[in-house]
This record gives C-alpha cells, sequence and structure tokens, in this order.
C-alpha cells in the first residue's frame, strides 16, 4: 500500500519509508534550504575557482617568457629555442604558444573574457589563434624492413571542465580518417617483408585493424608496457601501454630463438615526466630480434644512431 498522504512511492511497510517522509518535511525547512544553498554555492565557486587558476597560471607562464628580455635576444633567429624551453618545462611547444598568445592578446589578467567562468580549453579554441600548421616533412626515400611508429592518437575527452589531459594540449593529433590516410605514405617505404612495431594504447584498440589495414600490415602479437606507477584513467587507473606487433611477407624475427625467448612480453618501466615519451629499452629490444634490418621510427622525437628518424618533433 502507497502513501497518499505523503506522496512517496515507498510501501508503508518498508522500513524506508519513514525515512522518505522526514526527509521530505526536511527539506521544507527553512534552514535545511539554507544550508544546502550554501553547500551548492561553494562547490560552484570551488570549480570556478580551479578553472580559473589553470587560466591564471598559464597566463602568467607567457607573460614571464614574453617580458624577459634576455630570452627575446636569445631566442631571435633561435628556431629551437621553444622546443628547448618546452623539453626543459616538461611541456610542449604547443602549450607555451597558448600561454604567450594569452598574455599578448590580454596584457591585463583582468581583461579576460568572461571572468571566471572561463575554461583554458575556451579560450583555446574560441579567442585564441590556431598555431601555424606544421609543414608536414616528406618521408625519406627508400624501403625499410623494420617500422616503429608512435601515432599520436586523436580521443574524444572533454575538456569543459579545463582538464589538461588532451593531447591536444601537447602535440597535433591525427583522427581515424588522417591515420588511414597515412596509410598511402607508409606502403611507399615499407619493404614487401616488413614488421611494425606501432604503439596504441587502450582506448584506441578499436581503430587498430583498421589502421593497420590501410598500412597494409596483419595484425601478430603485441608486447606491454607496465609504467609501474599507476596513470589518471577514465575508468580505472591505467599503468600499461600496448606495442603492436605487425607485419607482411616474411615478417619474423631474424635473431636466434634464445634471443627471441630473452625477451619479455612485458616490460617494467617507470614512466618519465615527458609527456607520452616512451622507453629507450624497446629500441634494444627491436634491434636484438631485427639486428641487420633497415629501420626507420616515425613520429620520432630523437634521433637514433643506426635508424632513420622522421617526424616535426626531430
Amino acid at each position: 500500500m502507497l502513501s497518499k498522504e505523503s506522496g512517496c512511492c515507498i510501501p508503508q511497510c518498508c522500513p524506508d519509508f519513514f525515512d522518505c517522509k522526514i526527509m521530505k518535511e526536511l527539506i521544507n525547512q527553512e534552514w535545511y534550504q539554507s544550508l544546502t544553498e550554501d553547500c551548492k554555492a561553494i562547490i560552484k565557486e570551488a570549480v570556478f575557482t580551479s578553472r580559473w587558476a589553470l587560466v591564471e597560471g598559464y597566463w602568467k607562464l607567457g607573460e614571464r617568457i614574453e617580458t624577459d628580455e634576455d630570452f627575446k635576444k636569445f631566442s631571435k633567429g633561435n628556431h629551437s629555442s621553444l622546443q628547448d624551453l618546452a623539453n626543459n618545462l616538461n611541456t610542449s611547444e604547443r602549450t607555451i604558444y597558448y600561454a604567450r598568445q594569452a598574455y599578448n592578446k590580454f596584457p591585463q589578467l583582468g581583461d579576460m573574457p568572461e571572468g571566471k567562468n572561463l575554461t583554458w580549453n575556451k579560450l583555446i579554441t574560441k579567442y585564441l589563434p590556431e598555431p601555424k600548421k606544421e609543414k608536414q616533412i616528406p618521408l625519406p626515400d627508400g624501403k625499410y624492413q623494420v617500422i616503429y611508429a608512435d601515432p599520436p592518437w586523436k580521443y574524444d575527452v572533454d575538456l569543459s571542465s579545463g582538464s589538461t589531459r588532451e593531447p591536444e594540449n601537447n602535440y597535433p593529433t591525427m583522427d581515424l580518417d588522417d591515420l588511414i590516410k597515412f596509410g598511402e605514405k607508409v606502403k611507399e617505404i615499407s619493404n614487401k617483408d616488413c614488421v611494425l612495431f606501432m604503439w596504441i594504447t587502450a582506448p584506441k584498440l578499436n581503430w587498430m585493424m583498421d589502421v593497420l589495414s590501410a598500412w597494409d600490415f596483419e595484425y601478430k602479437t603485441n608486447l606491454i608496457w607496465d609504467k609501474i606507477k599507476p596513470n589518471m584513467g577514465h575508468y580505472s587507473s591505467v599503468r600499461h601501454e600496448i606495442l603492436i606487433i605487425a607485419g607482411k611477407g616474411k615478417c619474423a624475427p631474424t635473431c636466434d630463438g634464445k634471443t627471441i625467448q630473452s625477451v619479455d612480453s612485458v616490460q617494467s618501466i617507470e614512466k618519465s615526466s615527458r609527456h607520452s615519451e616512451k622507453p629507450h629499452e624497446f629500441y634494444s629490444i627491436i634491434e636484438k630480434l631485427y639486428p641487420e634490418h633497415k629501420k626507420i621510427e616515425l613520429f620520432a622525437r630523437n634521433k637514433k644512431d643506426g635508424w632513420d628518424v622522421w617526424g616535426n618533433q626531430v
């Protein structure tokens, strides 16, 4: 039987019925309404404050760089100066670009549009100019038997709260269509017998087969990088990343069986502080398995002896 008097849909025989009735009476009391309104205001102000703190912090970063006369003299004509600074700050040139733009466009912090409602992402997307598109560097001529790639996967991340975890804040990313189109370039440089080592994260596994097919490779197996320390994730604390091994033609390792068995499929290596940087130990693993093969790293950040490299950051 339901209570008509209370309007509650809980049967009177249910032990929660009386709690429901008490709650209905409670929310009509003035002191309780005042309490909830104050608490909501505190939470709202905390959210606004955290958003504004991020905007203010990056604006101050831009101010510090733009007003440093010594850095201006040093960077004039020195194209690598901002990249070097970004590396030393463990951030990206893109972040520094937007920080400088924020200061240049709004020299007074109080001139920022929308006040404390403004998020860093909204400032970037609505009020600041996009950085000039980087020139696409042509891939080298020739054919490679080993290709090592760390594609800049694009994620569907809600940045409305000012999140800084979106890779776009650190480097230009590629969606599935971009990566499929890029396959034409990969085909040009891959030998008829070729192995591909490709980094991918768990949320992008649904793109894996489309990308491999477009690049003309078949999935073989994978290695796991255990980052040891937990990392932020949307469904769990993520501490691993996946290195896909795919191939075409004759692509099995050319080393002896003992060497193959010495490579553990799970590599426990602590993550560095640089965004998305992969451990150097994986170069050694690839070199062990394919000692005589011609190798190239795509989307590379650093030069490596014995390897050709391609990417905007090298």
